[in-house]
């Protein structure tokens, strides 16, 4: 460890506490090897300069996004949210775990549109199975509709086989004949590159682990794929080294190529009582200064953010009874949403248990039609639409315990918003001297010009845009 440790710092890369250090109250022995010094941090320096420039009187907040299935829900990932903040207690981290267990890259594809997207995480921490295609489409959807960087976690080992698998990606191909080798060795490291993100190669320090202290593999798992306290362990204590701060690498977080800001007085001034910019991108932030009061006025393109349609988002579609596990995996629309909370009355159907049938409610809509499962459905107002292959009913409600399922249910989404129409500085309770408000998040990724109504005494002191990268 001692080799390490030296070596990082040579390299340029801030040493963190070592395995070793932080586990000798655990019955398990660290592993000796976390990662090649030169890759770890490589790919997500934006996020961790965010939290390395974070100080007592400066508070950067960083949004963190665990999402995959059920190897992301194990408990792993609790050290590694507490670690950070240790690491960083002036950072305001916002981490959540969005995870669903037993669903694949199928399902998840669908369900980032309401998980994901809407989060704006950045950083996604991910790691799914299923459909390669379905893998890619997540990624890259993150990267172009968001500024997030992705830290990919390959797949850790579950079978003292994999010790010997083939790794010649020559040889590799997706025909379900050796499927776990083309993922891990070929298709991930692929798709990583392709988007510009980080690659955790934690199948091969698993591998190493397991050689190092001859362990068997079932030993770190608890029904021979899902880690057991020890396979928990081994995970964080890999995960958690690649989240370091490189010395060797200086990005500026709020003026990068995905985010520029623009400081009022500087780049941008009051004209007439007006802030007018120009900019390109899919998200704007106002940086705003804490203690004071004042009140403005948003418009973007010339309406208020209230007024595109783009700026609000579904909530996952729950089932009453059951879990958390969506029943609609994708909700859609065609005529501009509102702010309310939609109920659907579900029966099933008795001659047909696959089918459903329902009517619709929006609390500020009223009712908006009834349709069943294996129809296209459009509601009265255009404000919802569902797809027959969105329906999940059985197998959502199966992942909770509920069998059979009930032949009445209720399933509950909102419409949320991801945009303010005012600016409103705090003036209590701040204990930093500025605050960042979102004005509207999920524009398309384009031109548009930002107006602010206000006037010079008004609390602003910067306007910040989000541009995610666009993919051939």
């Amino acid at each position: 460890m001692f080799k390490e440790g030296l070596w990082m710092l040579v390299l340029g890369v801030a040493a963190l506490p070592s395995a070793a250090q932080t586990a000798v109250t655990l019955p398990y022995p660290a592993p000796k090897k976390v990662g090649d010094p030169a890759q770890l941090g490589q790919g997500i320096q934006r996020t961790i300069t965010l939290l390395e420039t974070s100080t007592p009187t400066h508070h950067n907040t960083v949004r963190i996004l665990f999402y995959g299935q059920s190897i992301t829900e194990q408990d792993w990932w609790h050290e590694v949210a507490a670690d950070l903040k240790r690491r960083y207690p002036n950072a305001d981290l916002v981490i959540e775990n969005r995870a669903l267990g037993g669903f694949s890259s199928q399902l998840l594809v669908k369900t980032a549109e309401s998980d994901l997207y809407s989060f704006y995480p950045d950083l996604v921490i991910f790691h799914v199975y299923g459909s390669h295609t379905d893998y890619e489409n997540i990624i890259r959807r993150t990267r172009e509709r968001t500024t997030a960087e992705v830290l990919i976690q390959t797949d850790h080992v579950t079978q003292d086989a994999d010790l010997t698998e083939e790794t010649d990606t020559a040889k590799l191909r997706p025909d379900g004949k050796i499927w776990n080798s083309f993922m891990n060795y070929l298709w991930l490291p692929t798709v990583a590159k392709k988007y510009g993100c980080a690659l955790l190669d934690q199948r091969n320090l698993w591998k190493e682990y397991l050689r190092d202290y001859h362990v068997p593999a079932a030993n770190l798992l608890k029904d021979g794929v899902h880690q057991n306290a020890y396979g928990n362990y081994l995970m964080a204590e890999l995960v958690k080294p690649y989240l370091v701060y490189r010395k060797d690498t200086h990005i500026d977080p709020i003026n990068c190529a995905s985010v520029h800001t623009v400081a009022v007085g500087k780049g941008v001034s009051w004209q007439k009582g007006k802030l007018t910019q120009t900019f390109v991108g899919n998200r704007v932030d106002v940086v705003l200064k804490a203690g004071t009061a004042g009140t403005a006025q948003v418009q973007i393109d010339g309406k208020k953010p209230s007024e595109i349609p783009e700026l609000y988002s579904f909530t996952r579609a729950l089932s009453t009874p059951g879990g958390k596990w969506p029943v609609i995996l994708k909700l859609g629309w065609e005529k501009p949403r509102q702010l309310e909370t939609w109920t659907m009355a579900v029966t099933k159907d008795p001659t047909d248990p696959k089918r459903f049938t329902f009517t619709l409610t929006g609390s500020k809509t009223g009712p908006d039609g009834e349709g069943a499962s294996d129809k296209h459905f459009v509601s009265n107002s255009g404000r919802i639409i569902i797809e027959p292959a969105d329906w999940n009913v059985d197998y959502s409600l199966s992942l909770p315990g509920i069998k059979p399922t009930p032949d009445h249910f209720t399933v509950t989404w909102k419409v949320v918003p991801l945009f303010h129409d005012e600016i409103t500085a705090p003036t209590t309770g701040d204990k930093t001297p500025e605050t960042v408000l979102t004005l509207a998040q999920g524009l398309t990724n384009g031109p548009h010009t930002i107006e602010i109504t206000g006037d010079s005494n008004t609390p602003i002191t910067a306007l910040r845009f989000y541009r995610p990268p666009k993919f051939l």
